[in-house]
């Protein structure tokens, strides 16, 4: 079973993602709403993939935060969630993160992205 931690401020976006994970068949194994708590606990969960919401991360160093999160979660998968896309964000994902997950995408292309990246664990 792939193992998910969602880290998203919003309570309400962690609880439709976890419904979509049962949905598919993932297992969430943790959440956050916050940056630092998300560092600190995500890597000690045996993690598949990483959701991670792109307002948590420190907005003066989000290539220094991506790769800090990388070195703790060595082997899984990075997917960030935002809210639109920039390019400056897209430059950002491209060094640290494996891909990105839209708020506006349909759920259905949410659980196609879900599904993509558990196929690569």
């Amino acid at each position: 079973m792939t193992r998910v931690y969602i880290a998203d401020a919003l309570p309400e976006e962690r609880s439709a993602l976890r419904l979509m994970l049962l949905d598919l068949g993932m297992e969430g194994i943790g959440e956050a709403a916050d940056w630092l708590t998300t560092l600190a606990n995500a890597p000690a969960t045996s993690l598949d993939i990483l959701l991670v919401d792109w307002a948590l991360l420190p907005i003066d160093a989000v290539s220094d935060a991506l790769a800090k999160l990388r070195a703790a979660c060595a082997n899984s998968i990075v997917i960030v969630v935002i809210s639109h896309m920039e390019a400056r964000q897209l430059a950002t994902l491209s060094v640290g993160a494996d891909a990105f997950i839209s708020r506006a995408d349909t759920p259905e292309r949410v659980a196609l992205h879900l599904r993509f990246a558990a196929a690569k664990v």
